[in-house]
Parts: C-alpha cells; structure tokens; sequence
C-alpha cells in the first residue's frame, strides 16, 4: 500500500491595495530609497487601512476555495498562522471559519513569529498522514502595520501586510509534503519581540507611553543568527534527501531581507534565479511570506517539482520544508 502524503492542490494569496513606498517613508522618517533597498531589497509594502488579520485570511482562503472548485463547508480543519491575531482570544482561525462559512471544520492560531506557517503546514500535514483529515487548509496572516512605530526607521521600513492560504489533501503518488527539519531556541527572544501586551506585562499607561506594544529588533544580532540557522535548516534537509542545488526547482524562502536570501541560496549552491522574491514589492508580511510566493510563481510549477521552503522568525524559531508540487497549473 502507498504511503499517504499531504500534497498542496491549490495556494491563494492577498494584498491590499493600499502602497507605502520607500518615497513615502521619506516623509515620515529619517530614511531615503537607496538606503532602504540596499539593505533590505525593499520598494514597497501593502497596508491595510481597515480590517484585521482575519479579514485577509479570509481573501486568501475564499479565493483558494474558488481555485479548487470547494465550498468552505467541505474544510475539515483550519490552521491559522499570525504574528498579529485579531485578539488574544478568542483564535483568529475561529473567526476566518465563521466569516467563510467553514461550518463543519475545526481549528486553531499557530503562533512561532515568521516561522508560523511552515510549523503549521507540517503539523498539518500529519492529520493528513494519519487519514483523519482530507481537506486541511493553512493560513498565514498578519497585519504588521499594526504593531509597527512609524517612528522607528529600523523596523517600519521592513513590514507589510498580507496572506496566503494552501489547501492540503491526501495523495499516495509521490508527492507532497516530503520531510522537515523545525528547529527553536528561546534566548533568542531578548533580540525581537513585542514586549508589551501579554501576561508579563500586561497593557498599561506605560507601555503605551513607552511604545512598548511595537516590534523591536536588535539588527545585527538577529541577521547573523538567520542568515546562519536558515542555510543550515535548508541545507539538513537537503542532504537527508540526497539532493543538491541541482535537484531544487525553487527554494521558497521567508522573505525576511534580501541579504538574507541571497546568503541562503549561496550556502546551498543554489542561482539566485531560482529563489522566489517578493520582498522588493510586498517587504517582509511574516507569516503571510512563504504563501504569497507560492501563489506568485504557481504559474511556473510544475508536477513533481522539488521545493524547499525556509524560515526563520522572533523566538528565535526557523525550519524547512522538502515537498514534491502536486499539480500543472
């Protein structure tokens, strides 16, 4: 008997369409285009004026279902991964299931910084190996302008807002979720966190007047520490499969700073032709990275093709994924 895999058979992904440019950061912060872009490929990143995460999870998924030809009561399970949850509670995968119509699904938020989606797509992918599941769909959300300060010309140049969403089902052809290496060290949290907002220290006067409810990020430290644990992550699951860069059609990468992809793709001997970017036009939308790439280039994926994604986020947590692209487009 075949082995049952969690193939992906459909991707969709959303932006809104407001634009911050570089230009326009111009005028709210120290900061000029070159500089920018040569430090973190950045042009351009989309905000959503009104609405939450749930709102463009839900684009994500209502035009996965259309792709698919499904309706949202055919969902058996729905993981969401974000950074920025509408609320603490309840998930904000619930409220993407009531606002779609998933009525006969279950779910719940995965939360692991940037590297969200890729532990929620394997964690999925094992309901889907059990035979439990047959229709699991993963979201990853997040509406980083949210907890950005525009003031702060070291973080509010690197985030966007936007969502991806993949349907996972069962095949025993071969392709699909592969193998997987996830990996997290929790010292890393004292170089990117959101200080503010949870049970150590709960909102206040304070934290408010001390723009603790934002992101912070020590640069150095945490480039050095992705640029290393994402390469190495990527090249683990490459050698434990016997592949080289030459077996890769795409590596699909977090598109945290374009440095940093490129540093990735030179560990494992892969072109840089054949990394998927975006960050120049949407900067780094965390959890919603990896979805809106696959969604960008489904035109050029063929069946059988071998992917690998990499992450790394806040925490510090990062991973990789090897899967075999289930269909033609």
């Amino acid at each position: 008997m075949s082995e049952i895999k969690a193939a992906i058979t459909a991707v969709h992904g959303y932006v809104p369409d407001h634009v911050l440019s570089n230009a326009d950061l111009e005028k709210m912060v120290d900061t000029n285009d070159e500089w920018i872009k040569s430090r973190t490929g950045v042009s351009e990143r989309r905000i959503l004026k009104e609405g939450a995460s749930s709102d463009l999870g839900v684009e994500a998924v209502k035009g996965l279902c259309e792709k698919r030809g499904i309706d949202p009561s055919e969902i058996d399970m729905l993981i969401c991964a974000t950074a920025t949850p509408d609320m603490l509670f309840p998930a904000t995968a619930n409220i993407i299931m009531d606002k779609i119509g998933a009525v006969n699904a279950f779910g719940y938020d995965v939360m692991a910084a940037c590297s969200g989606f890729l532990y929620a797509t394997v964690t999925a992918s094992k309901y889907i190996e059990s035979g439990s599941h047959k229709k699991i769909v993963v979201v990853g959300a997040d509406k980083m302008s949210s907890i950005v300060d525009y003031t702060d010309r070291t973080t509010c140049i690197l985030f966007g807002d936007g969502a991806g969403a993949i349907l996972l089902e069962p095949t025993e052809d071969g392709d699909g979720v592969i193998d997987s290496v996830l990996r997290s060290d929790g010292s890393g949290r004292d170089h990117l966190y959101q200080k503010a907002g949870g049970s150590l220290y709960p909102a206040t006067h304070e934290t408010i007047d001390n723009k603790e409810h934002f992101i912070y990020q020590s640069g150095q430290a945490v480039f050095k520490f992705a640029v290393t644990k994402m390469a190495d992550v990527a090249e683990e699951v490459m050698k434990r499969n016997n592949l080289t860069g030459d077996d890769i059609a795409w590596l699909v990468p977090h598109q945290a700073n374009r440095r940093i992809l490129e540093a990735a793709a030179n560990r494992i001997d892969l072109d840089i032709d054949k990394v998927m970017i975006n960050i120049n036009k949407f900067g780094n939308t965390t959890n919603g990275t990896i979805p809106l790439c696959l969604w960008e280039w489904e035109s050029k994926l063929k069946k059988g093709d071998n992917l690998i994604m990499a992450t790394f986020g806040g925490g510090f947590t990062w991973g990789s994924i090897y899967l075999k692209w289930a269909y033609d487009n």
